[in-house]
């Protein structure tokens, strides 16, 4: 290094200000011996932008100068000043006009990431000794990205832990919404005892979701009333599924005991005896003195309407089965003609569910097997059965439903490993028919 003062202060009329002699004050005290990856600064720099007042232009103005400097390793022992002129930083900075690529130096230096080495006219160059290494440049001196890069990490951490706050907030918001509006949604349509429409009340009060640019503060205010509401929710479904449960079985008088004979085949020879008039009658025979019963009449008023995103939440396999998704009850009436010969059951058995459960009970019960396929020896007698109880007016679908929502809703909590599983569907092909084995099929709480 040749003898001769250090300039400190910019050429022309540049002012110098008391950042400027702040950050030759950290470089002069920064250690010889310390070291930064200049890559790992730079980005540190990046993700503090908003801290250290730095536009993009700016960064890429630094990346340009970084670039200048021959090596990965930035110590304050070798030389830190890049003397490049202002066509060739122009180029590595993707071409900014000379206006814009002053106001970026001078926002590097306002900001204490380089110092001005400003030479006696202005230009930079370098001198060399008579060994040809560079003894003195005039340029941008680089020596405060090593002297404060322990400051531009901790900025970086800081960053990254408030976005990750923010996310998470997000994402809490949006999950609540969508849980709120489709339990409050459900609670319209099915018109369930309890303060739903002030429940509904406060959520319409609780406002949209906050915008992508929303700062922290606002995502807390509008994830609190939503918390609330949520806890409030939770409250009333116990006793509504509860309660629930109690009206759909109720008429079980004994527990429904499944043959878990995996051959569709005898779900034929079980079928019950069809007179002349194609009627089913029982095959047990009157008391003497007693007149033969009825067949049982069909309930002429249909149970109350299903939700299809309730029955699709509840019952996600039979999705796998529509070619193009299910957004409405003729594409899950779609699907079901792949479950049914999938599951083994007869055109005659889902014909007599159709007739007397209606379409909408019939289809979500039949998801609710393909769902529970696993557990269900033979799918079409225990079709059957649930289409015996209807004619009667002893089936209703929400029982089933509710206790596959709360299954659903237990292994989510508990994570991947949940009891639940999906169909598996082969490529290219339908889908194999699920079940069989030993199990016994339990009946839906």
């Amino acid at each position: 290094m040749l003898p001769g003062h250090e300039p400190t202060t910019p050429f022309g009329r540049r002012p110098l200000s008391l950042g400027m002699m702040a950050a030759q004050a950290a470089a002069k005290a920064c250690p010889d011996d310390a070291v930064g990856h200049k890559w790992r600064i730079f980005r540190d720099v990046t993700e503090a932008k908003d801290h250290l007042a730095v536009s993009d232009r700016a960064l890429a103005v630094l990346s340009a100068l970084l670039t200048f400097h021959p090596e990965t390793a930035l110590s304050p022992g070798s030389p830190l000043v890049v003397f490049p002129s202002n066509r060739e930083l122009s180029l590595r900075s993707h071409g900014p006009s000379p206006a814009t690529l002053r106001r970026a130096l001078a926002q590097l230096v306002a900001a204490g990431l380089v110092i001005r080495r400003d030479s006696p006219n202005g230009k930079r160059y370098a001198r060399r000794d008579g060994a040809g290494a560079i003894a003195r440049a005039f340029g941008f001196d680089l020596t405060p990205l090593v002297a404060r890069a322990g400051e531009f990490a901790a900025l970086a951490r800081a960053v990254r832990a408030a976005a990750r706050r923010r996310l998470l907030l997000r994402e809490e918001i949006a999950l609540h919404r969508r849980d709120l509006s489709k339990i409050l949604a459900l609670a319209a349509e099915s018109g369930w005892p309890g303060p739903w429409a002030a429940l509904a009340d406060r959520f319409a009060a609780c406002g949209g979701m906050p915008g992508r640019t929303a700062g922290e503060p606002h995502l807390y205010a509008a994830a609190e009333p939503l918390r609330a509401l949520r806890r409030e929710v939770d409250k009333w479904l116990p006793s509504l599924a509860n309660a629930t449960e109690m009206v759909g079985t109720a008429s079980h008088g004994e527990r429904h005991h499944q043959n878990s004979d995996p051959d569709p085949a005898d779900d034929s020879e079980r079928c019950p005896r069809r007179g002349p008039a194609g009627a089913a009658r029982s095959d047990v025979a009157p008391a003497p003195g007693q007149p033969r019963p009825l067949p049982a009449p069909v309930p002429s008023s249909l149970p109350s309407p299903l939700p299809l995103p309730m029955v699709l939440e509840a019952c996600p396999d039979v999705v796998l089965y529509a070619r193009d998704g299910i957004r409405s009850w003729s594409d899950l009436a779609g699907a079901a003609e792949v479950v049914r010969p999938a599951l083994g059951i007869g055109p005659d058995v889902w014909e007599a569910a159709l007739a007397a459960m209606g379409r909408d009970h019939a289809l979500a019960a039949l998801s609710a097997i393909l769902q529970r396929a696993e557990s269900i020896g033979a799918p079409g007698a225990y079709l059957r059965d649930l289409t015996r109880k209807a004619r009667s007016g002893r089936f209703s679908a929400w029982p089933m439903l509710f206790a596959l929502w709360r299954q659903r809703r237990r292994a989510s909590s508990d994570g991947p490993s949940g009891p639940l599983r999906v169909a598996e569907v082969d490529r290219g092909q339908h889908a194999r028919p699920l079940g069989g084995g030993a199990a016994r099929a339990s009946t839906f709480c």
